[in-house]
C-alpha cells in the first residue's frame, strides 16, 4: 500500500490523536486539521454547526490531510473520504490519566488552546469538564471504530491498542 494522503485519527479523549495527527503530519508532509479549531471560537463558545460542517468539507475536499478527530455531528463528512482510519482503542485507565494529567497541567501552566481558550479549575471541576467528557463518550467512540473496522465497506481502519504499537508504526512510515 503506498502512503495514503488523507488520514483520518479517531479515539477515546485522552488517546493523543492530536499528538499522533501531528507527527504523522510531519512525518508524511501532510497537513494537518484539528477538529477543536474548527469546533470551538473564543470563550469556550462552540462554532455554530453550519460553519463546523463548512469548514470540515471544505478541508476534507483537500487532496492531502490528517484530521486529528472529526466531530459526531460531521464525522460522516470526512470518514467516507479517509484513505485511512487510524483507531486508537486504548484503555480506559490509560486514556483517562491522559486525559486527566493534560487538564492538570494546561490548568496550572494556563496554556493556551485554540481560538485563545485557556481550562480553568473552575471548568475542570464543572460538568463541562473534559475528563468528564471522557466519561460520557468513551463507549460511544470505542464502538464507531469497532464498528468501522467490522463493516469493513469504508476506509482502512488500523486499529491500534497500546500507544507503543502506534509510536512503532509512525517510526516505520
Amino acid at each position: 500500500m503506498s502512503a495514503p494522503r488523507r488520514i483520518l485519527i479517531y479515539g477515546v479523549t485522552g488517546a493523543g490523536k492530536t499528538t499522533a495527527a501531528i507527527r504523522i503530519g510531519e512525518r508524511l508532509g501532510l497537513p494537518v486539521v484539528l477538529a477543536d479549531e474548527i469546533g470551538w471560537l473564543p470563550g469556550w463558545t462552540n462554532r455554530p454547526l453550519d460553519e463546523q460542517i463548512a469548514m470540515a468539507e471544505s478541508a476534507a475536499a483537500g487532496d492531502a490531510w490528517v484530521f486529528d478527530s472529526a466531530y459526531a455531528t460531521w464525522k460522516d463528512r470526512v470518514h467516507p473520504l479517509a484513505d485511512l482510519v487510524i483507531g486508537l482503542d486504548y484503555p480506559r485507565w490509560f486514556s483517562l490519566q491522559r486525559v486527566t494529567r493534560r487538564a492538570l497541567h494546561r490548568v496550572i501552566t494556563r496554556q493556551e488552546l485554540f481560538a485563545g481558550n485557556r481550562e480553568t479549575w473552575r471548568q475542570l471541576l464543572s460538568r463541562d469538564s473534559i475528563v468528564l467528557w471522557h466519561f460520557r463518550s468513551w463507549k460511544r467512540k470505542r464502538r464507531t471504530m469497532r464498528a468501522w473496522v467490522d463493516d469493513g465497506s469504508g476506509p482502512p481502519v488500523l486499529l491500534f491498542r497500546r500507544a507503543r504499537e502506534l509510536e512503532r508504526w509512525i517510526d516505520d512510515l
